[in-house]
């Protein structure tokens, strides 16, 4: 077996490297969904700022996008759109993530309150019908914790390759370092800065239009040059006050989970790990083909067609 961690490497340093700081070419169907901009706002939740982003009209059935960690609001610039005809649908960016403020410190239950003001804000409570809530990776975290807090408010979830494993796989994981971090690098060009875009886990990326309109609003202007805007020193894997699996399996709000077909974050005990939480929790399970974790980058369309299908399952069910 050979060593492919360095070409890895080497790929992920110049994912969006050749293209000099211009953005790479984009099929309609994007640039179509990025001409829906969304309303934004900021909402204060427990003194922090959080950035909310918007489509589609109030009134509708809400339906509520929560990212996964370093991401930001804009990650759904390109999937929410195609929902706006018939959900008001809202995303957040997490306090010390995009254009939200950064806290001295940060928690799972301080981030569910962040999504409760967010979905309040941008009207996803208004009608009589639930709420229905999309959560990739991280964000399945306090979308778990949602449930488990207030089951009543929610009428499904759909848990996108969240970060939850086998106990063996648990415990070789080394804790985090709660007082290590290092402090981002100013970049003086926004092409440097765009250049050294990475996806952790590491994955290839065919889709480099959506890397780079991520990477584009994950990123700010400073003194001396362009950095990324989340906060280094935000949660860490060490931290897990919270029975996630638990929550899972026990869920009181219907749940759905879809994973990447390629996704790295899984070893075989992890999946299976995740069938036994399906069949406990009664939660249906997808597997999106040529997906990695960042599903909605791999295969957007293909994404977008299975959340279709699961909130019509929703829907439908009593």
């Amino acid at each position: 077996m050979t060593d492919a961690a360095p070409t890895a490497r080497r790929a992920r340093a110049t994912l969006l490297a050749p293209f000099s700081g211009e953005p790479p070419p984009a099929p309609d169907w994007f640039a179509d969904a990025l001409a829906q901009a969304p309303e934004r706002r900021v909402v204060t939740v427990d003194g922090a700022a959080i950035e909310t982003l918007s489509w589609g009209q109030r009134g509708r059935r809400g339906l509520v996008f929560l990212h996964g960690n370093g991401a930001h609001a804009d990650w759904w610039d390109f999937i929410a759109p195609f929902f706006a005809d018939r959900f008001r649908v809202g995303a957040l960016s997490w306090s010390g993530m995009g254009r939200s403020d950064w806290r001295d410190a940060y928690s799972i239950d301080q981030h569910v309150d962040e999504a409760v003001g967010a979905a309040e804000d941008t009207g996803a409570f208004e009608p009589a019908l639930k709420p229905i809530i999309v959560a990739h990776s991280f964000g399945s975290l306090p979308a778990l914790r949602l449930a488990n807090r207030m089951p009543e408010r929610f009428g499904g979830m759909v848990i996108v390759d969240p970060p939850l494993f086998a106990e063996a796989t648990r415990a070789a994981r080394k804790p985090a370092d709660p007082d290590a971090y290092r402090l981002h690098r100013v970049y003086p060009s926004l092409a440097e800065a765009l250049s050294r875009f990475r996806f952790a886990p590491e994955q290839p990326c065919e889709n480099l239009f959506i890397a780079d309109h991520i990477a584009r609003h994950g990123l700010k202007q400073v003194d001396g040059g362009w950095t990324w805007r989340f906060d280094p020193r935000h949660w860490r894997r060490g931290n897990r006050k919270h029975d996630f699996d638990a929550m899972f399996a026990g869920s009181k709000v219907k749940l759905a989970l879809v994973l990447g077909a390629n996704s790295a974050l899984y070893n075989l005990d992890d999946l299976a790990h995740l069938d036994a939480l399906c069949a406990l929790a009664g939660a249906p399970k997808t597997v999106v083909a040529n997906a990695a974790h960042h599903v909605m980058v791999d295969h957007p369309l293909g994404f977008i067609d299975v959340l279709r299908r699961q909130l019509e399952a929703f829907i439908a069910a009593p």
